[in-house]
């Protein structure tokens, strides 16, 4: 093990001019000296000394198909070359045809006819979002949302945060949400099986519903004082809590039963990080709302939109200028989206991200077997858990986590005669979760090797 690790002169140039000039405001450091990076390419980040550290995280699952990807960044240099820039007043090809592509491919799933509207990033199309089920609603601000689900930091985007510290020191500005306990079973009642604690949680919720006096539902009027519910199907920064498939199907008779829309977040979990398009599919519900974004354009140039059915976005309800952003649709963003759906269909994106999520999933469940400290590991596709606690394998650890990223950007690792680092990302209720979103296009060796370097962490951790 390496004593703490010490910035270069170079490095601590660009420190101290951080620490000087920039907002700490859009940043959090996880460690001391935090590293400056260079380059990066397919699963690898390098930093200024040309230390190579492989990346389980993947910018927060905004970059799916690896780093420098060359198909979409091709797509983003020929576009440079031709329509770099248009106004979003204007059309161009690629809006209309990006649209086409998520409206069909909803309609060939759902069943429901639904527009397309774009914004730069997640949070912002959370905003619009809420503007699209307020108008539906006729001006109803409060939602419900789960405890542990993340939307975003803007105002609006983080009154549906169940983290009351994103919003606490700007107070409240328009939506309110209620927060609904989520069905995260290894931390819920024991004696009761994944889909029977499911059901549990839609129970709870549906009580609210029972009377007048429930503070939700006016029986008299058939109406409810919330306009939707906010989910993420899989919790991201919540700790890729995965549901049983009985869920959402179940909660969304009650919606369904009140006239409460269902708005799926699939910022995090969409472009094939579940092994589907998006993470809702796995469920056999049809949403009213998808908002995305990150992966759509592989993190290179900011993309996000929405999908809304017909019936709350046409032209007649959601007239032109409802909202509007200077950058949304830009015509980068939407070339790199078209070309990572082209990528995407030629093979069965679907089975491979499976397969590979199977296998890092086995891998892991291996090491939980050894490591006490492991309490909990799950899995869909390539979005993976591994719930670090005390050696009882139940009590949140946040230090030990804390302590294993550390250690993993030392870059002092070393597998078959290579020094390495691994860059993992903390989630979860009590931030004792490792949240594994690697690379789609990782390769199975690379998933030995990531299983290797969490083997080191381990070890180190628990002799320490």
């Amino acid at each position: 093990m390496s004593d703490i690790r010490i910035a270069t002169a170079e490095d601590q140039v660009l420190l101290d001019k951080e620490a000087k000039y920039c907002s700490y405001g859009d940043t959090v450091h996880y460690i001391d000296p935090p590293r400056i990076f260079s380059r990066c390419e397919g699963s690898y980040v390098w930093d200024t000394e040309d230390q190579a550290y492989l990346d389980l995280q993947m910018w927060y699952s905004a970059v799916n198909f690896g780093y420098a990807n060359p198909r979409l960044n091709n797509a983003l240099k020929q576009q440079i070359d031709t329509l770099p820039q248009i106004a979003s007043q204007y059309l161009h090809k690629g809006k209309i045809e990006l649209s086409e592509m998520i409206a069909v491919d909803a309609k060939n799933k759902f069943g429901l006819d639904g527009r397309v509207h774009f914004n730069v990033g997640g949070s912002q199309s959370i905003e619009d979002s809420l503007k699209v089920v307020r108008n539906a609603s006729n001006g109803k601000s409060l939602m419900f949302a789960f405890e542990g689900g993340y939307h975003g930091r803007t105002l609006g985007a983080s009154s549906i945060t169940s983290s009351f510290r994103y919003r606490r020191r700007y107070g409240h500005f328009g939506e309110r949400a209620n927060f609904i306990p989520f069905p995260y079973h290894f931390r819920g009642p024991k004696g009761m099986t994944k889909e029977e604690y499911s059901s549990h949680c839609v129970q709870q919720f549906a009580r609210l519903f029972e009377t007048e006096y429930n503070g939700v539902w006016d029986p008299k009027t058939n109406q409810c004082e919330y306009a939707a519910f906010y989910v993420e199907p899989i919790q991201g920064t919540g700790g890729y809590v995965i549901p049983p498939m009985n869920f959402y199907s179940e909660l969304k008779q009650v919606l369904d039963q009140h006239g409460i829309l269902m708005v799926v977040d699939e910022i995090q979990m969409g472009f094939w990080r579940t092994g589907k398009l998006w993470s809702i599919e796995h469920f056999d519900v049809k949403p009213d709302v998808i908002v995305f974004g990150k992966a759509l354009t592989n993190g290179l140039n900011p993309l996000g939109g929405i999908w809304a059915r017909e019936e709350l976005i046409n032209p007649k309800i959601f007239p032109p200028g409802s909202t509007h952003s200077t950058f949304a649709s830009n015509p980068l963003g939407t070339a790199v989206g078209l070309e990572m759906f082209k990528m995407t269909s030629e093979v069965d994106y679907g089975a491979m991200v499976m397969a590979k999520g199977k296998y890092f999933l086995a891998g892991l469940q291996e090491l939980q077997k050894r490591f006490p400290i492991i309490g909990d590991v799950d899995g869909l596709g390539l979005a993976l858990r591994c719930e670090i606690c005390t050696a009882d394998g139940f009590t949140p650890d946040k230090a030990t986590l804390d302590y294993m990223v550390d250690e993993g950007m030392k870059g002092d690792m070393v597998v078959d005669g290579q020094k390495l680092g691994l860059i993992l990302d903390v989630g979860g209720y009590y931030k004792n979760v490792i949240t594994l979103a690697p690379s789609l296009e990782i390769t199975y060796p690379e998933i030995d090797l990531g299983l290797k370097l969490l083997e080191q962490l381990l070890v180190r951790a628990t002799k320490r």
